[in-house]
């Protein structure tokens, strides 16, 4: 049993860096505006917002790769057995405190970014036949684009659906275990017994996530630049 399983003495870490954050509420202000914008017809701003969320998770990715340590989804990804197992500690109410993410909520993470990037890719293929269509519809043929758009409508839903589960999930923390895991997450520090003790996870550098961040945006805008009407 560890220190932080058996609640020894009170502390304060520093769990979540800037960049983490800033995808995470991004991406939760940018969905529900491109549901609106797609649902009152303001398609440009819903392809900017397409674009603004593919940028967000492509650098997601690379940061779950070489960033901060509780960031790279080798330190957090870890077997079902394990997601069980912390769920199975949720029931009886006895869950460890994580320093970063949990068994079962790297892998929703994992889920979250594969649903958006399918939805944004999907976006970018997809071709309603009366307004909208994506920057590279006109690169494949009339079927394809048409899975595409399936694809963007449908995936959406699925993505709400983790979303909700994710929420449930959050609330369940706060009402079983009187964790708040919202608080950590606006402000990068987790507080538990415990913590003073607990060696402070790595952060990655600045200069390597704007660099990154950057280089996401750049793809992102050199696709939008992809006009539908260009000669193939």
């Amino acid at each position: 049993m560890t220190m932080l399983e058996r609640g020894v003495s009170g502390g304060r870490l520093k769990v979540w860096d800037p960049w983490v954050r800033l995808t995470h509420w991004a991406i939760v202000l940018l969905l529900p505006f491109s549901w609106w914008t797609a649902e009152t017809s303001r398609f440009d701003l819903h392809f900017l917002s397409g674009y603004a969320i593919l940028s967000l998770v492509l650098f997601r990715i690379a940061w779950g790769i070489v960033g901060s340590d509780t960031a790279r989804f080798a330190r957090f990804l870890k077997g079902p057995v394990a997601a069980m197992r912390h769920l199975a500690h949720l029931r009886r109410r006895e869950a460890p405190v994580d320093i970063g993410h949990n068994a079962a909520g790297g892998w929703m993470v994992l889920l979250l970014l594969g649903l958006l990037l399918v939805q944004a890719i999907a976006g970018l293929f997809s071709d309603d036949l009366i307004f909208t269509r994506g920057p590279l519809a006109r690169r494949v043929d009339e079927a394809w684009s048409s899975l595409a758009t399936s694809v963007h409508l449908r995936v959406f839903w699925v993505i709400v659906a983790c979303a909700v589960l994710h929420i449930l999930a959050v609330v369940a923390y706060r009402v079983l275990l009187g964790r708040n895991l919202v608080r950590p997450m606006v402000t990068g520090v987790l507080q538990a017994p415990g913590l003073d003790r607990a060696p402070p996870p790595r952060m990655g550098s600045p200069l390597l996530a704007l660099v990154l961040l950057a280089g996401a945006s750049t793809f992102s805008w050199w696709i939008s630049t992809l006009a539908p009407l260009s000669a193939f």
